[in-house]
């Protein structure tokens, strides 16, 4: 098979929605991640996936023997790609569909020689085919300059016979840099995007850093009292944007409602431009700076236009309060709108003394799914510099619950394990809680997603970097002859919360090599010397071909829940969820206990947990009869050694 950057020719190409089959014999945590993958080319290209029925050429995804992909649309049926052990990444993923899509590795461009250097010598014997370069005539990479942060590009120990490197990047600095895994790089969506002629991206709705005087579209209301300013900064903070962080010279704006003058309950409204939705559910991301008073509020809500209603109602959807702090915080709002409509900021000024307001910046607004939990560690670079590596170094986040009512915990080595340093290594463990009576065990079938934020303005270029497991409930525990899901008062270990309450908290699955501290100080994961991990565990319904996700728990009829804790029903059981802050949370049964953390640990943010929204569900109509029988020959096939 030749191995050009893209390969040349029309008729290699796919449908702009392609047809796809998950086989039963993928593993499930990878049948997740699969459709992870899949929202992450509907966020960034114009490239769909859809459950085949019937279509002439579809990918039969199947558990093989590694991670491979026959290059571009082979215009033969059903087309096999392999997502074997291991191969449970979504950048993986990414990287195997885009080869489906037409593309080769990086490192065969013709051009590659001004790049990197091939050490021949050091090549596994019999995988020399993998290092193949094409030249102009039968490779295309599409006029974009070599990508040493491709998603595409292998690492420099690929297929090597030893300990040293298969490829050496002529510029060193780079050496460290190419085999990334996370996401694919701006120059994969710029080739991608140019291949399959993509103006747009399926997903996307909106972003805003405010660094043009026009920001963004977005309207003052004549309605209001006060208005939202366009700032550089603020005497009483923010001193800097978070966009640039004061990095930039003659940049860097965010918008700005001073609540240090006016009277209680005087208000300013900012609305976004009228957006058209497609999906039905949406996720508003921004981030706040509160410097004014405890009592001031964000209030978000939606102006939505309908032929009832051609000039818009207004709808509440969210309000944000909470104490004065010195740095940026990240929200999301999950939003469920079906026809055209604004997004609507209302800061409100509360009773008090204010010596600041309310800031927002970095908007991002797209119909994907919000993460559930927020965890913030704040002062990172100390703890970079401070943790030993091993167990000694782990810092733990506080409880959360996923939708079905599972306490867990996410545990993160900063400075790795001891026997791989210099990595940060992350595990998510299931703690006892307050619902474990009433739930099913060992814990069948929910997928816990740990994602280290990329803190990029711009969503559509982010590189977060993220991990899923799923709770297999006949996973035997390595330390105990327990299953590993089990409840975790019977396979777990004690533990103490900061505020000294004590748990139990299961054996910890994950990874010990999440992310090299090289790639951790790119991109834009420490930002305000601050780390956020976005957390998501859903339930996956096993059925055939495709893991599904439930329905959103309903509401109980009464709240027996305090201090701001909400109800739902699981499993027909009144089930609360507990409220969080920064620096706080409650527990219990009732929510009746607060716990908080120490000063100077690691901070909390929890998101709102009162709207669990549904995953995509995906439907795959099975036609055995429609399916035709294929080559056995794997002659359109490579196999690819991946980072693992």
């Amino acid at each position: 098979i030749q191995e050009r950057n893209s390969i040349i020719g029309d008729n290699y190409r796919w449908p702009h929605v392609i047809p796809y089959v998950l086989e039963d014999t993928l593993e499930m945590n990878a049948k997740g991640l699969i459709l992870k993958a899949f929202e992450q080319y509907r966020l960034k290209t114009c490239i769909d996936f859809k459950p085949w029925s019937g279509e002439k050429n579809y990918i039969s995804v199947f558990k093989g023997s590694g991670c491979w992909s026959s290059v571009g649309n082979r215009q033969m049926g059903l087309q096999q790609l392999s997502i074997g052990a291991n191969c449970d990444r979504i950048g993986t993923i990414q990287h195997e569909f885009l080869h489906a899509l037409g593309f080769w590795h990086e490192q065969s461009r013709s051009d590659r020689d001004d790049y990197v250097t091939i050490v021949w010598d050091r090549i596994q014997s019999g995988k020399e085919h993998n290092f193949n370069k094409y030249d102009d005539k039968t490779s295309d990479f599409l006029n974009v300059p070599y990508d040493y942060n491709s998603v595409m590009h292998y690492s420099k120990t690929a297929f090597r016979n030893g300990t040293e490197s298969t490829i050496i990047t002529n510029i060193p600095d780079f050496i460290d840099v190419i085999g990334q895994r996370m996401d694919f790089s701006e120059y994969d969506l710029r080739k991608l995007n140019r291949l399959y002629n993509c103006t747009s991206s399926l997903s996307f709705m909106d972003t805003c850093s405010f660094e043009l005087e026009n920001i963004c579209g977005m309207i003052q209301s004549s309605d209001d009292s006060s208005d939202w300013q366009r700032l550089s900064e603020v005497p009483a903070g923010p001193n800097t944007d978070h966009t640039n962080m004061g990095e930039c010279k003659d940049s860097g704006y965010f918008m700005h409602f001073d609540t240090s003058a006016g009277t209680e309950g005087s208000t300013a409204v900012l609305e976004s431009r009228i957006l058209y939705p497609k999906r039905g559910f949406q996720c508003l991301q921004f981030y706040l700076y509160n410097s004014g008073n405890e009592n001031d509020r964000l209030n978000v809500w939606v102006r939505e236009y309908t032929s009832a209603n051609p000039n818009g109602t207004l709808r509440f959807i969210k309000e944000i309060k909470g104490s004065p702090e010195t740095y940026w915080q990240l929200h999301h709002v999950s939003l469920n709108i079906t026809s055209k409509f604004r997004v609507v900021f209302q800061g409100v000024r509360g009773g008090g003394l204010s010596n600041g307001g309310l800031s927002i910046d970095d908007i991002n607004l797209s119909e994907t799914q919000c993460p559930h939990h927020i965890w913030h560690i704040r002062n990172f670079t100390h703890l970079l510099n401070t943790s030993p590596a091993g167990r000694d170094g782990i810092i733990y986040s506080p409880p959360f619950y996923s939708s079905k009512g599972y306490a867990f915990q996410v545990s993160l080595y900063v400075n790795g394990t001891t026997d791989n340093p210099f990595n940060l290594g992350i595990y998510l463990s299931l703690i006892s809680g307050a619902n474990d009576d009433h739930l099913q065990w060992p814990c069948p079938w929910q997928q816990g997603t740990m994602i280290l934020l990329d803190q990029h303005p711009d969503i559509r270029q982010r590189m977060s970097n993220q991990r899923s497991v799923t709770t297999d409930p006949t996973r035997v525990s390595e330390s105990s002859s327990g299953f590993t899901w089990d409840r975790p008062d019977i396979v777990g270990s004690e533990a103490t919360f900061p505020n000294g309450t004590k748990y139990m908290r299961g054996p910890g699955v994950g990874t010990s090599a999440f992310l090299t501290h090289q790639r951790l100080r790119s991109r834009n994961f420490i930002k305000e010397d601050g780390v956020y991990i976005l957390l998501t565990m859903e339930g996956m319904v096993y059925s055939k071909r495709t893991p599904e996700y439930p329905d959103v728990p309903t509401f109980c009829p009464d709240n027996p829940c305090e201090n701001d804790g909400v109800c739902v029903m699981v499993n027909r059981t009144p089930v609360c969820r507990c409220a969080a802050g920064d620096n706080w949370w409650y527990m219990g049964e009732n929510c009746e206990r607060k716990g908080s953390t120490r000063e100077n640990t690691v901070i909390a943010v929890s998101s709102t947990i009162t709207v669990f929204v549904v995953m995509l569900i995906v439907t795959i109509t099975t036609a055995v009869c429609l399916k035709k029988k294929y080559k056995k020959g794997r002659e359109n096939k490579e196999s690819l050694n991946l980072e693992e």
